[in-house]
């Protein structure tokens, strides 16, 4: 399910390829999958991408940008996992925001979707970024899509940065079912753990990719 990322308080070396004008990625070491460098807002945010993932979803709406990625194959409509990228401008001058009251008005939304089979797990704070980071994993045992019922559950790091604050998410759909979900912090800390280290860089005055500034080569 696609969340509504709006900000709590008004309420994501190798042989590099340039796969758009503002976005590169490449091949992390040990064949991980591929560093991925993003300009979001008033900074580049670098992360691994697992192999065989491409992006299937961007967009900025107002304060908010949102970029998706799924298997080859898949699509924003019909996925098993999915990977996102969400930044929320300026969210960094709100007061009392912070990473954890970021991804808790994010499991409200979930859970919108799914009161009587939702769980949580807070996994707390992350080494996975040099700034404040905190993740959780949120869970719907069932909810449907398409005419389709299935399980989502997503671990979500969120991050804070100087201006904006970011989230990476792993979501994976599995079976339907009428209870929660038992969730494994090990699994989900895991499947974050394939996303890092995020990187987030300054913006370089008249540099574009491959942003060599964030360690792009």
């Amino acid at each position: 399910m696609r969340q509504s990322f709006a900000p709590a308080g008004a309420l994501i070396l190798g042989v590099l390829v340039c796969a758009t004008a503002a976005v590169c990625a490449a091949a992390a070491p040990g064949g991980s999958g591929a560093r991925v460098i993003v300009p979001v807002f008033h900074r580049l945010v670098a992360f691994t991408l697992p192999p065989s993932f491409k992006m299937s979803f961007e967009r900025t709406s107002g304060n908010v940008y949102v970029r998706e990625h799924v298997p080859e194959g898949q699509s924003s409509d019909e996925w098993t996992r999915m990977v996102t990228l969400t930044g929320v401008q300026g969210m960094a001058y709100s007061a009392g925001a912070t990473p954890q009251g970021y991804l808790e008005a994010l499991a409200r939304g979930f859970q919108r979707h799914c009161p009587d089979t939702y769980v949580a797990l807070d996994l707390g704070r992350q080494p996975l970024a040099h700034e404040p980071a905190f993740a959780t994993v949120v869970s719907c045992g069932r909810v449907s899509s398409g005419g389709k019922a299935h399980s989502e559950t997503s671990v979500m790091v969120a991050i804070q940065g100087s201006d904006d604050f970011y989230a990476l998410q792993w979501t994976e759909r599995g079976p339907d079912s009428s209870h929660p979900l038992a969730l494994d912090s090990k699994y989900w800390s895991a499947r974050l753990a394939q996303l890092g280290p995020v990187t987030l860089c300054p913006l370089v005055p008249g540099e574009g990719p491959p942003y060599a500034s964030c360690g792009g080569r």
